[in-house]
């Protein structure tokens, strides 16, 4: 059925372009043709190819041996493990991406993952030239890197835009050096915003069809008007290459990180001090709440914030600043982008009844977040991080019918990654309790922290398999 639907449509199109186009819909093509073009022509000049070498230490022969699975027997099932056996040796790694130039003095926005631990990164211009280029900072929790590049001419740059204003369905055009062919442009439209897919612990990405590829990543996405509202970032792929979906980092996330990098080199983020999850059906409706919105605060830390401003557990915030809360992940974004030490106006749903609560924020230290619980011993030592399984990251990877927890990092040289968990994983138990949604994930976590091994049922969209981790 399917193969007939691809067939009907292609020959309407055949019909379609088989009569005389009015000379009114040639102008049209026309004048889109050149505006892509004059935004080729002025933002390609500031796109860079970003190339990095990075020393490392590894071991063995750098191939792999198959590991079985399954019972005692010796079942069909397995994996491939790194050979990791044998002396350390120090080997260069080299990388590649893209960046765009947001100054006349050199500065360029690029991505984390391109930049980060680099030992060494060359910029390469559209007319040919090699720069050094120092890195400024990088954020990892958003994905966005700031390095500079000096020059004693003034350098090209591209201006930034408002990714706020953007709409979908809107032109956009991505840029920069897919598979290494630098001074790239593809055009597509805003497919989708405010995606989470768990590659960052702030997310709040643009989705679009433009053509986004390896070495991509740290290009700019344009606006028709040749305005950056965005770094892309990522694509959804099943063969490794393009399928229409990619996506961005919005420029305002990334304009907030970029001026704390070049003033402080580092990001500071606020926090409230509080423990959240999202408001479904269910719990609205034991709340009494005639809407599923709102976050939901499950605990409250001692001496924080949240504490001061005497925000409860079982409280419902609905808005934040008079605007509406939205998903859990643009609350942490929002609260997060704020400047520690900044007021915040809360509503809140308490008892049935609609407050308002002034709260000032404190800096969040490293490595925290407002998340759904308190972190178990467990949960640490297995050097994992997981998040609920909304509804657009199951479409995306496939766990429709699935319940679990999603993992969306996996600290190298962790139990976790020693078993060899990766993220998009699905954990759906935990020693063969089920488990649906973070809270429960380290609900059951924390009853093992003294345990030395755990044993999770994992999923990958295709199957299943019981993985044993052993906790150090």
């Amino acid at each position: 059925m399917l193969a007939k639907k691809f067939v009907v449509a292609g020959l309407v199109g055949l019909m379609v372009f088989a009569s005389v186009p009015a000379r009114g819909n040639i102008e049209i093509l026309e004048k889109t043709g050149s505006a892509f073009k004059q935004i080729a022509k002025d933002a390609l000049p500031a796109v860079v190819f970003v190339s990095v070498e990075t020393k490392v230490e590894v071991r063995g022969s750098g191939g792999y041996y198959f590991h079985p699975y399954g019972g005692q027997g010796g079942g069909r099932g397995g994996f491939l493990v790194p050979d990791q056996g044998g002396e350390a040796q120090q080997r260069t790694q080299v990388g590649q991406g893209s960046g765009f130039i947001i100054s006349k003095d050199g500065y360029i926005l690029t991505n984390n993952h391109v930049v980060n631990d680099a030992d060494h990164i060359t910029v390469t211009m559209n007319d040919g030239r090699k720069l050094t280029a120092k890195l400024v900072g990088t954020d990892p929790k958003s994905e966005v890197a700031l390095i500079k590049v000096d020059d004693g001419d003034q350098l090209p740059f591209v201006p930034l835009g408002d990714s706020d204003g953007i709409d979908v369905g809107e032109w956009v055009l991505a840029a920069g050096s897919p598979f290494g062919l630098a001074q790239t442009i593809t055009a597509g439209i805003v497919s989708a915003k405010g995606r989470n897919i768990g590659i960052a612990d702030y997310e709040n990405f643009i989705q679009t069809d433009a053509a986004i590829n390896p070495g991509n990543s740290g290009g700019p996405l344009l606006n028709i008007r040749g305005e950056v509202i965005g770094i892309n970032t990522a694509i959804y792929t099943q063969s490794g290459g393009y399928m229409g979906v990619g996506f961005a980092i919005p420029i305002n996330m990334a304009k907030q990180i970029k001026n704390q990098l070049i003033e402080h080199g580092r990001v500071s983020r606020s926090y409230l001090g509080i423990y959240i999850q999202e408001v479904n059906e269910d719990i609205a409706a034991s709340f009494g709440l005639d809407e599923s919105e709102g976050i939901l605060v499950s605990q409250v830390m001692e001496e924080s914030s949240a504490a001061e401003a005497g925000v409860k557990a079982g409280d419902v915030i609905v808005e934040i600043d008079g605007d509406k809360v939205g998903k859990l992940a643009n609350f942490r974004n929002r609260v997060a982008a704020t400047p520690p030490g900044s007021k915040l106006e809360l509503k809140v749903y308490r008892n049935k009844k609609y407050r308002k609560v002034s709260a000032i924020t404190k800096e969040l230290p490293d490595g925290e977040a407002e998340t759904a619980t308190a972190e178990p011993a467990a949960y640490k030592k297995l050097g994992l991080t997981v998040d609920n399984l909304d509804e657009d990251t199951a479409k995306q990877l496939g766990y429709e019918e699935e319940e679990g927890v999603i993992i969306t990092e996996v600290e190298q040289g962790s139990p976790a990654w020693r078993a060899g968990l990766q993220p998009g994983l699905l954990i759906a138990s935990v020693n063969r309790k089920e488990v649906g949604n973070v809270m429960q994930f380290r609900r059951v976590l924390s009853k093992l922290d003294d345990a030395d091994k755990v044993l999770l049922l994992v999923k990958d969209g295709r199957s299943s398999r019981f993985i044993v981790v052993t906790i150090d």
